[in-house]
């Protein structure tokens, strides 16, 4: 039984000094692999070198929607950044209305692009969504989106619904976790076992019991703990089919080959 973070930061400040510290607390915890996010092309380089340089690490290429004024990606250079064997999804992308306003034309413009590449190349897109849920599901429909994930979910059942009938994965973060989330919670027994993930979101948003401190990939397990107990399951059962989902959503993740407890 081993978990996997489908999502962090690790070229982030809090971790990517401590690296030797955070893959030992990986696993001490039995998170075996990690998937390190692309959020700006300066990052992607950066989430890159991480990767070839660590077994347990894959990577993504993307540029974050919360910055009109980011240095973009072509399409034809996220595609080209996808043959790279460690590079095994799109993204970060998507919408933010919470941190940007007025003309979004450029935002939607961007998730439309990086569908495209995801499309293109053939690997999941991985979304980010805040304050913008029917826009999101809309452009994602529109650009005929072939395989992605709803990454730190935070919306409620009937959102879930509609992105499971699109085809996509559903990740939940320590969010789930927290007092104030009922929706979100209802929606972790909602989405069904082939395709849930689970994720941290590093270093940001710690799961109970560590809110409030930086979060690293170790703390995975206490996210995947508090959905088992949710759902009725067992951890293992949980570990299992979210590991079982993350190789089957990206695909060019090699499995582990490590000892697991």
């Amino acid at each position: 039984m081993y978990l996997i973070d489908s999502h962090c930061h690790l070229n982030f400040e809090g971790l990517a000094g401590r690296l030797g510290e955070v893959f030992a607390n990986m696993a001490e915890q039995d998170v075996r692999q990690a998937l390190a996010i692309s959020v700006s092309r300066e990052s992607f380089q950066e989430v890159l070198a991480i990767a070839e340089q660590n077994e347990q690490v894959y990577c993504t290429v993307g540029v974050h929607p919360d910055s009109q004024e980011a240095a973009e990606f072509t399409v034809a250079e996220m595609v080209a950044a996808a043959q790279h064997p460690k590079v095994v999804g799109i993204g970060e992308t998507g919408l933010d209305y919470y941190w940007c306003k007025g003309d979004l034309a450029w935002q939607h413009q961007r998730f439309a692009d990086h569908i495209q590449a995801a499309n293109e190349s053939g690997l999941p897109v991985i979304v980010h969504t805040r304050d913008a849920a029917q826009d999101t599901l809309r452009i994602l429909k529109e650009c005929n989106t072939n395989s992605g994930v709803i990454h730190c979910f935070s919306e409620d059942i009937a959102f879930a619904k509609a992105a499971l009938d699109l085809g996509l994965y559903i990740s939940f973060s320590g969010i789930v976790t927290f007092k104030n989330a009922p929706l979100i919670q209802e929606a972790a027994k909602y989405v069904p076992q082939d395709r849930m993930l689970v994720e941290t979101d590093a270093p940001f948003l710690a799961p109970v019991p560590k809110r409030g401190k930086p979060n690293e990939p170790a703390y995975v397990r206490h996210t995947a703990e508090f959905v088992a107990k949710l759902r009725g399951e067992t951890l293992e059962e949980l570990a299992a089919y979210t590991t079982e989902n993350f190789y089957r959503l990206f695909a060019k993740v090699k499995p582990w080959q490590g000892e697991a407890v």
